[in-house]
Formats: C-alpha cells, structure tokens, sequence
C-alpha cells in the first residue's frame, strides 16, 4: 500500500451531480479522493444547477426503472446522514395517446416494476386535476412515489458531504492535460495531481477532456430553454394543491415530450420545458437564440393548461449532453482501465446521481459493478467513438 502523501486513490474531473456523487461514494469509503471542478462554485454553467428536478420510475426502459428503485433509497439516506430535505413526492402524471408506443412502455415498466400507480380515465382526470385538460384520445396514469429534487441543495450537499468525509475539493481549476498510466497525472490550470484512478464526469465538456487520451465519444450538446409560466390565480398550480409533475410522452405539439414541475422553486410559476434544444459550444452557449421549442410550448400551455399565462415569464438555460440513443456512457476508457467515463447524461440523469456515483465508484475501483452496464457501454458506439491510440 503507496504512503505517497501527493498520491490520491482517485481524481474525479467535474463536480456535477455525477461528479460530486462519485466523489461522495469513494470519499466515504475511505479513499484518498480529489473532485476538480473548472469553474468558481457553485456554478450555472454546465446542466446540475437549478432548484428542481423530477424523480420519477416512469420509464419506457426496465433498467432504468431497476436502478431508479435504489436511487431512491440512497437519496433518502444521503437526507438522512446530512439532516437536508432533498425530496418531495407530488407524484407524476404520465399522459400520452392511449395506444402510443412511448405511453404504453412507460405504464408496462411502471406495472413490472410494482411502483404505486393511479389510472385516470378522461372523466377521472378532470375531478382529480383541476385547471388541466387531457387532449382527446389521451389517456394517463399517475407514478404515485415520484416528486421533486430540490437540485442545487442536493448537489450542495452531495460535496459538503464528500468534505466531511475527508475529501478535498478544489473549485476553479481546469483540467489541460491527462496523462494515462498506471499512476495518472492530472494537470489544471494550477498544478498536477496523481492518483491510482481518474473518472471524468465533464458534463458539456467530456469531450475536450477526453482528448488528451485520445478518445472521442459521440456526444452532443444541447442548449435547452428552462421556461416558468405566471399562474393566472396565484396557487392554482402549487405543489401545496397538490398539483403533480407531469410528463407529456408526445401529442399534438410535439413528438419529443413535455414535462412540468409545479409552482414551488419561483412563486407563482410553473416550470414547463419541452426535453429538447439546439446544438450549442458549452463556452458559448448564449449565442445559440432558437426559441423554436418556446413556440411548441406556448400552444401547448394555451390549449392544456389555461390556468397560465401563455407566454413564459422567464427563460433561462440548461444544457444536455445527448448520446445518439439517449442513453448513458458508464463504462472504462477502452485503452485504459484505471480511467472511468460518465457522461452523456442527456437530459434525465440527475435523478440517478446517487446511484451513478456508486457505479462509477465501483469500476474506479475495479470492482464488479452492481448492475448490469451492457446498455452504457461505449462499444455500442462502434464506428461512431473515435481513437487516437
């Protein structure tokens, strides 16, 4: 066993929620661990920040719905050990046309994996959601456990937490160079690190680090308008009036799906966004201006929600790490086994990250992951990933 003072167990490269999550799980297993992070914490410029994120098992994948029943356990203990409120269940409506592909996996997952649901049918649906309208051939059903991350608090204490831990986490320090090995150093902006293990969590920027070991994934990033809309009525959409988070699967507006989060995070406001955005530079995000997706999202608000106002009264933005299949890099770099991929993230991994940063603590570690990885994997990217090694 290495005495080496300079020497950490890992470097995780990005204090996202996977990042700072990863860094947690090693941290409090007693290895020696660095978190890096670029930019001045806390940050709005990669895709962690905001108040509120939707946990949810409605998945049209059972893979995702499996891991999602241990991520929740694992948020509740993190609540737990930290003395923070991180959750709150609201439940989640589901809708979509009754004999749509999309709705139809999403309540089969929901009813393999036993998660408490409610069925609505149309005339149910107006009794039990006030000031919303189901669109005629929809059908929909409720997620009953789902609810609400409260974000920039969780990611908080994921590393105030990873602190008390004896982790150490130095802020505005980029990563340049990485150079592969059995021991890999590091180099920032600031100085050089070693360690036994480096896992880059990225976000935006995976691919720029990456480069330095000569591999490139097929990633791309996605400027997303987050939109809050004024209620007509102040608290007609409020979480304290019950009203759920809901996810539109597809419909008249749209083919990629709507979600929304009700009014907590910004009073008076309802978070409603479309999961889609324009290709962007993750250093120059602001220059990307297409509001197309605002334009589906007014028509929808005016036809389905008419207690809002139909005009978003604030846009800000969020980026998505897109893979081509939506799904997640959890896997070892392919030249080097002792450097650990997490990335593409696309737009719903936030909830997972309890559950992300065990796993990518796991392969860090060379250990058996707990679950099966073949649907992360980077050679399923075969022909699309490319290398310089």
């Amino acid at each position: 066993m290495s005495t080496d003072p300079e020497l950490y167990d890992c470097i995780v490269i990005g204090a996202g929620v996977q990042g700072s999550f990863t860094a947690y799980s090693l941290a409090k297993r007693g290895k020696r661990t660095l978190l890096l992070e670029q930019f001045v914490l806390p940050h709005t410029r990669g895709s962690s920040h905001g108040q509120t994120r939707i946990i949810r098992k409605a998945y049209p994948e059972d893979f995702y719905a499996h891991m999602m029943e241990e991520s929740y356990q694992l948020w509740a203990e993190v609540e737990k050990e930290a003395g923070v409120k991180l959750y709150r269940q609201t439940g989640l409506l589901v809708m979509g046309p009754e004999n749509s592909d999309s709705y139809l996996k999403i309540k089969d997952t929901l009813l393999w994996s036993k998660t408490p649901t409610v069925s609505l049918s149309p005339g149910e649906f107006n009794s039990h959601i006030p000031n919303m309208k189901l669109a005629p051939g929809d059908a929909a059903i409720v997620d009953v456990n789902a609810g609400v991350l409260y974000a920039d608090r969780a990611l908080k204490t994921a590393q105030d937490q990873f602190k008390k831990f004896g982790g150490v986490l130095r802020d505005q320090e980029k990563v340049v160079d990485i150079n592969p090995g059995p021991i890999v150093t590091v180099t920032t902006s600031a100085k050089s690190y070693r360690a036994k293990s480096v896992v880059i969590t990225a976000g935006p920027w995976a691919n720029r680090v990456l480069a330095s070991t000569g591999l490139q994934l097929p990633l791309k990033v996605v400027r997303i308008n987050v939109c809050y809309w004024k209620e007509k009525t102040p608290g007609s959409y409020h979480v304290k009036n019950r009203f759920p988070c809901f996810l539109l699967t597809e419909g008249e507006e749209s083919q990629v799906h709507i979600y929304g989060l009700p009014s907590n995070e910004y009073p008076g406001l309802v978070k409603i966004c479309l999961h889609t955005g324009s290709p962007t530079d993750p250093d120059h995000r602001d220059r990307q201006t297409d509001r197309s997706d605002v334009d589906i999202l007014r028509r929808y608000v005016s036809r389905s929600i008419p207690g809002l106002e139909p005009e978003p009264a604030i846009v800000e933005s969020c980026m998505y790490t897109m893979t081509p299949d939506d799904h997640f890099v959890l896997d070892v770099h392919p030249q080097h086994r002792n450097i650990v991929i997490g990335a593409g993230f696309s737009g719903h991994g936030f909830k997972f990250g309890p559950i992300i940063g065990k796993i990518l603590c796991e392969l860090s570690l060379g250990e058996v992951p707990t679950y099966d990885l073949s649907p992360f994997r980077i050679r399923r990217f075969q022909g699309q990933s490319k290398s310089a090694l």
